[in-house]
């Protein structure tokens, strides 16, 4: 069976219904601490959209080419590391989508955007440490992995990977 095709699209309010399935479910948030209360989630689309106007980060909803179906979302945002600006990395795909290899579709097609527009240089990510698939993600596109931290995402801290990659050392096939 030949693998799902993914594209990138542009986000808008009208997700609003993704970032709940991505953000209010238990297993979906399972490495990060937890679902989110569903009352935020139009303020945290909304800060996710004004990101993207401001110019301060890319956010896309990964969306199958066949059906046109919604399935996850993947970002490129800027943000500090111990007090320096880094840029950083971000993806989710619903449960029922993953274990396809689209997560890895989708952050290769991301990286490969922001290497040739030339707007990203070098990308963190920082998956949960026992977030296997997420892991796997960023070892198989070439990530390099720096060392375990705890990172404050949401007013929570959570146990993480912290992996690096220089786009100008990658060329995907």
């Amino acid at each position: 069976m030949e693998p799902q095709k993914i594209s990138l699209q542009a986000i808008s309010f009208d997700d609003l219904p993704l970032w709940e399935a991505l953000q209010c479910d238990p297993v979906m948030m399972a490495e990060l601490g937890g679902p989110q209360p569903k009352e935020k989630m139009p303020k945290i689309l909304q800060n996710s959209l004004e990101y993207v106007r401001s110019g301060r980060g890319w956010a896309y909803k990964i969306v199958l080419e066949d059906s046109q179906t919604a399935i996850g979302s993947v970002s490129i945002w800027e943000g500090d590391w111990d007090g320096m600006p880094i840029d950083e990395m971000g993806w989710m795909v619903l449960p029922a989508y993953q274990g396809q290899g689209l997560g890895k579709q989708a952050c290769r097609t991301l990286l490969d955007k922001a290497r040739t527009d030339g707007r990203w240089n070098v990308i963190h990510a920082f998956p949960g440490v026992n977030n296997l698939p997420s892991n796997g993600i960023c070892r198989a596109l070439g990530f390099t992995l720096l060392d375990a931290c705890d990172i404050d995402y949401a007013d929570r801290i959570l146990r993480c990977n912290h992996w690096r990659i220089d786009l100008s050392s990658i060329n995907f096939p």
